[in-house]
């Protein structure tokens, strides 16, 4: 199964890419997508779907842009967004997290897995929002970590497919900014959906951007 992805809106990669010369030297890292697949996973990618939060996330604006990025993805799948549950919808359930990265490399969580949980994050806090906090991580090397996961269920609640996405960036990149990374991680965790069971792999924010 796969999609065909829109190309970003012109001033949304017009302002990336003015963010992106303001801020040379600045450091983004890769995406890495990892994506499981039920083994009858009889429905995916068409019918009704709804969005829920299960963590809740204090910042409205972090709630917000993850919430219309992730819509966006399952929209251009064949999904059609409702706002409540019924009778054959399925359940898109969204959790994102931004974390300061210890030491020199990203801590990295247990993979996530079909019908496993889902880590908490701390999206919210000064943390969450990327803007007046010192990680000593510098403008040119990671210093926080953005995560989007999320696991579609069926109606009856069984898990059809789960994915999650990381992107590790310095505190001055654009693609800290919380418009610009729930839109880019979106992006990577739905590209070629469903993805290769169990794969993982890494997109640079460039692919990304490319994807037609």
């Amino acid at each position: 199964m796969s999609h065909a992805r829109r190309p970003l809106q012109l001033a949304a990669a017009t302002a990336l890419a003015l963010g992106l010369g303001a801020c040379a030297g600045t450091y983004t890292g890769p995406v890495e997508v990892t994506r499981f697949i039920a083994e009858n996973p009889d429905g995916l990618g068409q019918g009704n779907i709804t969005l829920v939060f299960p963590d809740q996330i204090s910042n409205e604006r972090v709630r917000s842009a993850f919430a219309g990025a992730v819509a966006e993805e399952l929209g251009t799948l064949g999904y059609e967004l409702v706002m409540t549950e019924g009778p054959g919808t399925q359940v898109a359930s969204v959790r994102t997290s931004r974390n300061p990265i210890e030491g020199a490399g990203v801590r990295r969580r247990s993979p996530v897995t079909v019908g496993g949980g889902a880590s908490t994050g701390t999206y919210g806090s000064g943390v969450g929002l990327g803007i007046g906090i010192n990680l000593g991580g510098g403008e040119r090397g990671p210093a926080v970590v953005t995560e989007l996961s999320v696991r579609i269920s069926s109606a009856g609640g069984d898990t059809l497919w789960e994915g999650r996405a990381e992107l590790p960036t310095s505190v001055k990149s654009p693609y800290s900014e919380v418009d610009a990374s729930a839109r880019t991680l979106a992006a990577a965790l739905f590209r070629d959906f469903p993805g290769g069971n169990g794969e993982t792999v890494q997109l640079t924010v460039d692919e990304i951007e490319r994807t037609p």
